[in-house]
């Protein structure tokens, strides 16, 4: 983990602030996937299916809900209690962000269907399932779809215990395919959103014309400022993020020497003994020392992170980040599974427009209107004259036949 300061820093925060997706190299074969299973349905998902995400040959896409019911017997009674736990938690802070009191002026309706993406992988992430099926829930949505590569007992336990009944095994770009254009066995959905490895990244934004998705999500990022505050609580949180992937991006910014030299210290023995921490630590970790506590504030918000760790008196300085975390004890991974807020966050620079994951990301706005005859009549000369500006003479004609007789 490197420690850079001056020019040298400048040019790294530069570096991490033009950040984007490198998709070029993968986005043909993706491209062909998702185009197959448009066209075939169900029997291109299925060879897919087979052949990527662990399907059997006699497997259902579909998950029997017995399945489903005797997964949550299985789980253990402690994991049942932390996703009552999580789940509730959750719930209630997508509960805050519903809509209120706006009903004079526009209308909010939820989605009718939406997919959620929970990722395969060697342990099951009934985190992600959480953290995309209650805001849903929360917002309205009465078609709830899951997919997941050979999704494990605790993901299917976690589903029935949220009420979900649709969990299909197919993960990966045939798997968004089939949601955005719906086959036989899976129907299409309005919306699609949850994280996903570069072909699931890649398909979502190939179907986002046809399809809405929240955003496209790349590795983790994680960005703690501060010139004081416990290194070793520091250091933890940054070997915590880094064990996600090797291509994870650990910051951290200071203007302390004294603690950019023990955070340092500190990573390094923390992160020994997680391979995939110690990877993306040796890759991509470094230590930012400002010269001021100005600037490190202003590269925070440059660099617009996913995850960020402030003291309470930066926190209103902060224009662009995913999540933010304030003082010693809101850990990172407090957020990733059990606090409230989302952990669906947004990642290579996207947090300078967009936020993570909410309940307003399942809800659409319609705006409904109805004008009176002296309303029109008030508006008239405004919007004919508007109108007649832009040579769109039919528009100001709509106007007078309604003011003829005024």
């Amino acid at each position: 983990m490197r420690i850079l300061s001056g020019a040298a820093a400048e040019r790294q925060v530069t570096r991490l602030a033009n950040r984007g997706y490198e998709f070029a190299a993968i986005e043909p074969n993706v491209r062909r996937i998702v185009e197959d299973v448009r066209r075939n349905g169900d029997r291109a998902l299925r060879r897919y299916a087979e052949k990527w995400d662990g399907l059997a040959a006699r497997d259902l896409f579909l998950v029997p809900e017995s399945e489903l019911e005797a997964a949550a017997g299985l789980v253990t009674p402690k994991l049942r209690a932390s996703l009552k736990q999580a789940a509730a938690n959750i719930r209630r802070f997508c509960r805050w962000q519903q809509l209120k009191g706006w009903t004079r002026k526009t209308a909010g309706l939820s989605l009718h269907s939406v997919g959620c993406y929970v990722p395969g992988g060697r342990h099951p992430l009934v985190s992600t399932l959480l953290m995309t099926v209650i805001p849903a829930q929360v917002a309205g949505v009465s078609e709830i779809r899951v997919v997941s590569p050979n999704p494990q007992v605790e993901v299917l336990a976690a589903a029935f215990l949220l009420g979900i009944r649709s969990v299909y095994r197919v993960g990966g770009a045939q798997a968004i395919a089939a949601l955005a254009y719906g086959t036989r066995s899976i129907p299409r959905v309005d919306k699609i959103v949850g994280p996903g490895n570069q072909f699931v990244t890649i398909a979502k934004k190939l179907v986002a014309f046809d399809c809405a998705i929240d955003f496209l999500a790349g590795p983790t990022e994680a960005l703690i400022l501060g010139s004081a505050g416990r290194p070793d609580f520091i250091a933890a949180d940054l070997v915590a993020q880094a064990e996600h992937d090797p291509a994870v991006i650990p910051v951290f910014i200071t203007t302390s020497q004294r603690l950019a030299d023990s955070v340092r210290r500190h990573v390094i023995q923390c992160g020994a003994s997680n391979r995939t921490a110690a990877e993306a630590i040796r890759r991509h970790g470094v230590v930012l020392l400002a010269s001021s506590r100005k600037e490190a504030i202003d590269w925070a918000n440059r660099i617009a992170p996913e995850h960020i760790t402030v003291e309470r008196r930066d926190l209103p300085f902060l224009q662009n980040a995913g999540s933010i975390f304030v003082g010693d004890y809101s850990a990172q991974a407090a957020g990733d599974y059990a606090s409230g807020p989302n952990h669906v966050l947004p990642t290579a620079g996207v947090a300078r427009f967009r936020g993570g994951l909410t309940v307003m990301d399942f809800v659409k706005i319609i705006t409904v209107q109805e004008v009176s005859k002296r309303g029109l009549q008030r508006l008239r000369r405004t919007i004919t004259n508007l109108a007649e500006t832009e040579g769109l003479r039919a528009h100001a004609e709509s106007i007078y036949a309604r003011c003829s007789d005024a």
